[in-house]
């Protein structure tokens, strides 16, 4: 995953909220936001932060967030709690993503599978390429 992707977002300051739920997908979501970060996208924002208000809509996670040019929401699955989550605390994100709408089924396997992963930022990658 060394590959660099360039968002076509517009902007350096993007925020990445990602699903990090207790399925495949999930965790998929989450390394693919680590991933984005560390190809430096954007920067990886916490969505549990977000969802429980943490420093009120004057702290640091809320204020992050409101900073933002253009928000990223991952999710793993059609539940959609990562867009849930920001749309509840008054953000809406640019860009959706759903890991199980490109290709890759939902189970309860943790043990992620590397071609899985990459599939997915594979696909990820293109989305963001093509906005």
């Amino acid at each position: 995953m060394a590959e660099e992707t360039k968002c076509a977002c517009g902007t350096a300051n993007v925020g990445i909220f990602a699903c990090s739920g207790a399925s495949n997908v999930g965790q998929i979501a989450n390394k693919i936001a680590v991933e984005l970060t560390k190809q430096e996208v954007g920067k990886m924002m916490c969505t549990v932060g977000i969802g429980g208000r943490i420093g009120g809509r004057i702290g640091g996670l809320m204020k992050s967030a409101e900073g933002s040019e253009r928000l990223i929401a991952i999710d793993g699955c059609p539940l959609n709690c990562t867009k849930e989550t920001l749309e509840l605390a008054g953000f809406t994100p640019d860009r959706h993503i759903v890991i199980s709408e490109l290709g890759i089924k939902k189970n309860k396997d943790l043990d992620l599978k590397d071609e899985e992963i990459k599939e997915a930022m594979d696909k990820v990658k293109e989305i963001l390429q093509s906005e």
